[in-house]
């Protein structure tokens, strides 16, 4: 491989993601020369998530290494555990009424899961959605080479790499942020750049002093969807 791409926090917005293959001139061949990561958090908050896990599924498929975020794993978890204070917070809070209505609910639909002594998902369980979330469930946390480590929010920075939770690589922001102080380069997205930058308009691949790169543009907040491309570390990125 030539090249590595790495992209992140698409949120449901499938039209800028295909924008920016197109801008890298992603190449899926059996004999190509790129090897496409993605970091996670497919779902939720923009329009198409259905359609943005087709078409992940498909670019796995022919070679891409797909990683889970805290997204997908708030999805999985709202439709294995069907607790009613999870799923609220999904729809309401997380962005999940998008992936809902991707699927072809509406919120009218939403609202008949029931109360709390009659809760139930069971209804919303279209063969799209199970076969999405036993995708989801497969997915890997994290990729570690000689030189980086990719993940969706970070690492732990006070234990050895392979003593993580998946908690952390999911979750985890300030802590990592700051006192990350491993040799390896991480590479993750979770975090909104323009909050690594502490600048509100600056949705740019954050460059961290402590070997950390920070590449969630807050595309579906109205930033940018950033790619970056390895060794180069050449910048992409599309808008709105």
């Amino acid at each position: 491989m030539s090249r590595t791409l790495l992209i992140s926090d698409i949120h449901g917005e499938l039209y800028l993601f295909k924008e920016l293959l197109e801008q890298v001139k992603y190449d899926d061949a059996d004999d190509a020369k790129d090897q496409l990561i993605l970091l996670g958090d497919y779902i939720d908050r923009g329009p198409a998530s259905k359609e943005v896990l087709d078409f992940i599924m498909t670019l796995k498929e022919n070679g891409a290494k797909v990683l889970m975020g805290n997204h997908e794993q708030i999805m999985l978890d709202v439709f294995e555990k069907e607790n009613k204070y999870e799923w609220d917070f999904w729809l309401y809070t997380a962005g999940g009424l998008a992936t809902m209505r991707s699927y072809g609910f509406t919120e009218k639909d939403l609202k008949k899961a029931g109360d709390l002594h009659d809760f139930s998902l069971h209804n919303f369980l279209c063969e799209d959605l199970i076969k999405h979330l036993e995708f989801i469930r497969h997915l890997d946390t994290s990729i570690e080479q000689d030189n980086y480590i990719f993940v969706h929010a970070g690492v732990d920075p006070h234990i050895p790499f392979n003593q993580n939770t998946k908690k952390s690589l999911l979750w985890i922001r300030d802590e990592f942020h700051q006192k990350y102080e491993g040799q390896k380069i991480v590479i993750f997205g979770h975090t909104p750049t323009k909050h690594l930058h502490q600048d509100r308009l600056n949705n740019k691949i954050y460059f961290g002093e402590n070997r950390i790169i920070g590449i969630d543009g807050g595309a579906t907040f109205g930033g940018q969807l950033n790619c970056l491309e390895l060794p180069s570390q050449k910048v992409y990125f599309v808008q709105k």
